[in-house]
């Protein structure tokens, strides 16, 4: 077995049937040995009961929701080729595109399918947190990054198993295995593709998940590159307290030199500790 492909299913009864029937004649097309692992993640409505019926995947069920990362998880444990893709059960992926990610897979250790192609339907509503989220991804990798969770992929099993520690049970899962490959070295490979309308209702969290998505990059970066999270934060303490320094002056004709000399202090003290936890992740090895 070359490649399992894996796809996580919660309520999905809308769609499935559909996915499943483009995606079987593209499976079709490999040049490698494959498996499709559908993960029924304790679904209430027909998903299972679909899924139970159709003799050519391999079904894992969850007795109850575990979340998203979960149900990838489970698939990716279950498998024993070198290879795995992950893809989204509510049809807004183009599977026709995995033949080429499993081509391009031959020098990457992972390759992603990335939402920019000519067609892209993500709503307006969550263009802006999406935007910021990925320069800000951006900014700890230190390269640009086209598409920071794309749900559809093809990855080392390796490699991803290597990080299995650091990847949550939610849907932040695509996003930690971008960063932490991005960050750790790994080569990672973007292919443009469209991204259609889903099939159902969305499972995001808008404003739940955003804030959720910041803390664990946050937390991504503190583990692989603490220098890019605690700099800027010394450099901003360290401005402001220059700012109380001299506007105190300007504005109430003294000098506030207590609380500036706080700022200041509490700056050098946050650099001092990026520093340090700089090197010992740098002694460490991550």
């Amino acid at each position: 077995m070359d490649l399992s492909v894996i796809i996580p299913a919660y309520n999905e009864a809308a769609g499935i049937t559909s996915v499943l029937e483009r995606l079987r004649p593209v499976l079709g097309q490999l040049s490698v040995t494959w498996e499709l692992i559908v993960v029924d993640d304790g679904s209430t409505d027909r998903t299972s009961e679909i899924l139970r019926g159709v003799d050519w995947i391999r079904l894992i069920e969850h007795p109850v929701n575990l979340g998203y990362g979960a149900s990838l998880k489970t698939g990716i444990r279950s498998s024993e080729a070198p290879w795995v893709a992950i893809l989204d059960a509510d049809g807004t992926y183009p599977e026709q595109m995995l033949p080429e990610l499993v081509r391009m897979s031959a020098d990457a250790d992972m390759v992603v399918a990335a939402r920019t192609g000519a067609s892209v339907h993500i709503p307006l509503i969550r263009r802006p947190a999406k935007r910021f989220i990925t320069r800000f991804a951006g900014y700890i990798a230190g390269r640009k990054i086209p598409d920071l969770n794309s749900g559809m992929r093809v990855m080392r099993r390796s490699v991803v198993e290597k990080f299995f520690h650091l990847l949550p049970d939610g849907f932040s899962f695509t996003t930690t295995i971008t960063l932490a490959m991005l960050v750790d070295g790994y080569r990672v490979k973007y292919h443009p593709i469209d991204y259609h309308k889903r099939s159902g209702k969305s499972k995001i969290r808008p404003i739940y998940d955003t804030m959720n998505f910041l803390s664990l990059i946050t937390r991504t970066g503190l583990y692989f590159r603490p220098l890019k999270v605690f700099f800027p934060v010394s450099l901003v303490l360290f401005l402001f307290g220059l700012l109380v320094l001299f506007g105190s002056w300007h504005v109430f004709g003294r000098i506030m030199d207590s609380s500036a000399t706080i700022l200041i202090m509490t700056s050098v003290q946050f650099l001092a500790l990026g520093l340090l936890a700089e090197l010992v992740v740098r002694r460490s090895g991550r």
